[in-house]
């Protein structure tokens, strides 16, 4: 087995091997790729045929509200009979996956499935890697102590994920949102009503921030059908959860509440938020520098001792003259 791994045979077959494969997922890749726009605009199809038959049943019956009848299977069952929607405050968790752009009743029921059996798996495969494979040099005392310190790592990586999820499409969001205010005032400004004004912009950045495209075609969907405007509003503030998402937010249902000019609200909101967007990028420039510190100090300064002090080192120990 040593002289096949160390033939030079076995390596170049195994290099023409993963260079077919390459070729062939970079050609067939395209063919399987979904585009995530029709993806986007099926789930805001959804969620207003969702809003379409509430409205219905709200009509037929007081104080009906949304209904939510995806999910189905073991995993509901499961997370109905151990009573995890109120354990884990369920509706807290439908908020955070909103935020993420999981809606709906099955990614609940999948998250709670989650945080029940992810322990289990990262503590099995912590006791499995500590007392089978004995890896390290660790005491009786410390091995049982990273046991369990798994179970407690697979109870919180579900939120882990989930937070990371929600802070990279908040950083898509307010990257360009800025941009989509101005698109909204021009349209606005030039005569179009606030439903018309949304949908055009929702259009207008799909191709550049999908997920901002996501939640305006939402909130237009709302206005058509929900009761009250300013729930619409309320609920794109809590789906995004940015402060200067839900300052517009505020102006939009002052506007609604008081009648004041929509135009002058979103100027100053535009310039606001262009604002908070450039003070975001000056404090990651900020932090540059003491971030290159270490890596500089660990890569650069030894490089540079060896070409100054490198010759110099031959001649002491008279290996060059």
């Amino acid at each position: 087995m040593l002289e096949t791994l160390t033939s030079r045979e076995f390596w170049v077959g195994s290099l023409a091997c993963v260079a077919a494969m390459a070729a062939v997922l970079t050609v067939l890749g395209p063919m399987f790729k979904q585009d995530p726009m029709k993806v986007r605009l099926k789930r805001v199809s959804d969620h207003k045929e969702k809003l379409r038959a509430a409205h219905k049943e709200t009509l037929k019956q007081r104080g009906a509200g949304l209904r939510n009848e995806n999910a189905k299977g073991v995993g509901r069952d499961v997370v109905q009979q151990l009573k995890l929607l109120e354990l884990f405050d369920a509706k807290s968790a439908g908020k955070k996956l909103a935020q993420a752009g999981m809606r709906g009743e099955k990614p609940v029921f999948t998250f709670m499935l989650a945080r029940l059996g992810m322990p289990f798996v990262v503590g099995i495969g912590t006791l499995f890697y500590m007392y089978v494979l004995k890896v390290g040099d660790f005491g009786s005392f410390m091995r049982l102590a990273i046991s369990i310190g798994g179970f407690g790592i697979g109870f919180y990586l579900p939120n882990v994920w989930v937070t990371n999820k929600i802070t990279k499409r908040q950083q898509k969001i307010q990257l360009a949102f800025p941009d989509s205010l101005d698109l909204l005032l021009i349209c606005v400004e030039s005569g179009m009503s606030i439903e018309a004004a949304l949908q055009k912009v929702s259009e207008e950045v799909g191709a550049n921030c999908p997920e901002l495209s996501e939640e305006l075609g939402l909130t237009t969907a709302e206005l058509s059908y929900l009761q009250d405007r300013k729930d619409a509003y309320s609920n794109l503030g809590e789906r995004t959860g940015i402060d200067g998402v839900k300052a517009v937010v505020t102006a939009l249902i002052q506007s609604e509440v008081y009648g004041t000019p929509v135009g002058a609200a979103l100027r100053v909101m535009a310039a606001e938020n262009r604002e908070l967007r450039m003070q975001a990028a000056e404090k990651k420039a900020a932090a540059l520098p003491p971030k290159l510190t270490v890596p500089m100090i660990l890569f650069n300064l030894p490089v540079l001792f060896c070409v100054i002090l490198g010759p110099a080192m031959l001649r002491v120990f008279g290996i060059a003259e």
